[in-house]
């Protein structure tokens, strides 16, 4: 589930406005592989991505890199500018990337305006780690041509959600080095499997783009199921929060000294 279907789901229509105002005004464009964030920096901003890849990730000292996570349109990065004094990982550009960065004031603004934003923040965070477990797994206990193939489920169903049937295309930003790195294998490694794929799965995969014939094909060998990416249930887990999303509670952060959403 992105952070914009909570968002779109979760906050009413001015608060709306007030978010995609704030995204606009705070807009900026950063070139293939530049750091966001470096590793021990003070978290200084609220990241949404607005066009473009991010990608997470963490690297030793002899140069080894593991990608943690990718980061798509319409995704929140993080929430380390209200949790920690430190980035424990760094964020990078995986090709031209257009990113919202809101600073600490503009966040504030946001959450005196907008009530419903932070439950909906706390959301995005609970799928994110849904979202990581999937990948911990992925890299323990999964082989080499399951993890690929979980890659690239993964990586097309957050665009277009599960194909009802056959399959389809999408796109596909990262190299095979970078897929190597999100996976735990060679480079070499992944040039082999995604070869495998092609002759078992007729998996296509070029010019910035995945395609994927026979979704359930791939999606049995690599054992996926999408319900770690929790697709459609923005309502149910606002009802489940039902205490910080009730109309009593946002009338009376609303109102309370008048409407303060424009």
């Amino acid at each position: 589930m992105a952070f914009g279907d909570i968002v779109n789901g979760l906050l009413t229509l001015r608060e709306r406005m007030s978010w995609e105002a704030s995204l606009a005004r705070n807009a900026r464009e950063y070139s293939k592989g530049v750091d966001l964030v470096r590793e021990g920096d003070r978290p200084a901003a609220l990241r949404i991505v607005l066009s473009g890849w991010a990608q997470k990730y963490k690297q030793l000292p002899d140069g080894r890199r593991q990608i943690l996570a990718v980061v798509l349109p319409g995704q929140l990065c993080d929430l380390d500018l209200f949790t920690v004094a430190r980035a424990d990982h760094s964020i990078a550009a995986v090709r031209r990337l257009s990113i919202a960065e809101i600073n600490r004031a503009e966040a504030q603004r946001l959450f005196d305006l907008c009530p419903n934003l932070a439950p909906a923040l706390s959301l995005a965070e609970i799928v994110g780690a849904s979202v990581q477990r999937e990948w911990t797994i992925n890299v323990g206990q999964r082989n080499a041509l399951e993890r690929v193939a979980q890659l690239m489920c993964e990586i097309y169903v957050r665009q277009h959600g599960v194909p009802l049937v056959g399959g389809g295309a999408c796109d596909f930003l990262l190299t095979q080095g970078q897929m190597a790195e999100a996976t735990g294998l060679t480079q070499v490694h992944v040039n082999r499997i995604v070869q495998q794929l092609r002759l078992r799965c007729a998996v296509q995969l070029q010019n910035l783009r995945l395609e994927i014939p026979d979704f359930a094909q791939l999606a049995a060998l690599a054992s996926f199921n999408a319900n770690y990416l929790h697709l459609g249930e923005v309502q149910a887990l606002a009802e489940r929060a039902s205490p910080l999303f009730s109309p009593e509670v946002v009338s009376r952060r609303d109102y309370a000294g008048g409407d303060r959403c424009p």
